[in-house]
């Protein structure tokens, strides 16, 4: 089910010191059609061990190209080789692009976006205001871009370069942890950060969609301030990087807490072919899946893509964590697989049905 396509790497650019953008041509176009915000999943064996890394699409729908941004993480595997052997010419495989990160665009309206981005979370920001600058004629996009200084800028020259292209249309705001000459433009972005951007330069009234992509504690501390200030919940889209500590702690707490239960009986449904085992309430359903030979889609396995989703159709289970499934997806049974831990003796889960 987890099908992985040959894409050739016909251009690296390195955007700033640690980080790469990838251009990348796959051998059936059609294949990697993508929605502005989307992500492609990566595989790669390293000594062995395979593993899959998600890097969001950082080209608009109108630039007849597939590129993704890379950077450089600390004792990152997937990272480093990107960013240091990788060559042109060489061949990655990756999933059909996915993720829902994005909203309809709609070039008869005049809506007004706000993104916020931090670090490497530009990349689907990019994509997205880059496509609803083109497509949406009327439309304006405001973009806070937190970052340490001015040299770790993904994409610094492609932004300026916007912002004379659409004058008036798009509005750039970067905030650095140091060397601004205005107060606040200066550190991290939060609560208070937003109230007074909110008060002096961002008519949060005037906002259509709030996009945010970055660390955990910027986005729920941005969210907050959004939904604090007027926006609605389906007003506010994210888009996460990686698993929070809290959510480690909960996995280890999950483990314990099935010490000495009773197991239970998992059915996986994947391409119509169904298959029954035992496994243990410590462990997720999407791990209990590979265990056992399953054909499991995954990425993350961190709840933050939505590529493990699968419906519940027999049994319960607690969902530890959530950062892509809306919330009418959740009442109608669907849950993130690497996130669900059983808690009946019986489950039967559905990766065919959406």
């Amino acid at each position: 089910m987890a099908q992985f396509h040959p894409l050739k790497v016909t251009d690296i650019h390195h955007t700033i010191r640690d980080a790469v953008v990838l251009t990348l041509q796959p051998e059936n176009p059609e294949q990697f059609s993508f929605t502005q915000g989307q992500y492609l999943t990566f595989k790669r064996d390293f000594d062995g061990t395979e593993l899959r890394r998600n890097y969001s699409i950082c080209t608009g729908l109108d630039e007849g190209k597939i590129k993704v941004g890379i950077k450089r993480v600390d004792g990152g595997a997937f990272s480093t080789f990107a960013n240091t052997q990788l060559q042109v010419g060489d061949v990655l495989h990756a999933m059909p692009p996915q993720g829902k990160f994005f909203t309809k665009i709609e070039p008869e309206k005049a809506k007004n976006y706000l993104g916020f981005a931090g670090g490497s979370g530009i990349t689907p920001v990019l994509s997205i205001l880059k496509t609803v600058l083109k497509r949406e004629p009327q439309s304006t996009f405001t973009l806070v871009y937190a970052n340490r200084a001015v040299n770790t800028i993904m994409f610094r020259e492609e932004l300026e370069d916007l912002k004379n292209h659409y004058m008036g249309r798009l509005t750039i705001i970067h905030m650095l942890e140091s060397g601004q000459d205005i107060d606040l433009f200066t550190g991290r972005v939060d609560q208070d950060k937003c109230t007074a951007l909110f008060k002096y330069w961002i008519d949060i009234k005037s906002i259509h969609t709030a996009f945010i992509c970055g660390p955990e504690p910027m986005m729920l501390a941005i969210s907050e301030s959004l939904k604090t200030h007027g926006l609605e919940p389906d007003q506010i889209k994210m888009e996460l990087f990686s698993e929070s500590q809290q959510g480690q702690l909960a996995k280890q707490e999950m483990a314990a807490r099935a010490e000495g239960q009773k197991g239970t009986e998992l059915t996986v449904i994947i391409d119509g072919a169904s298959r029954t085992f035992e496994m243990s309430k410590g462990q997720s359903v999407l791990d209990a899946a590979l265990e056992n030979g399953q054909d499991a889609p995954f990425a993350c396995k961190a709840g933050v893509c939505s590529t493990c989703m699968c419906k519940v159709l027999e049994g319960e289970v607690e969902m530890l964590a959530n950062h892509a499934l809306e919330d009418h997806e959740v009442a109608d049974g669907y849950r993130l697989s690497c996130q669900s831990y059983p808690i009946t003796d019986t489950l039967v889960i559905d990766y065919d049905t959406h």
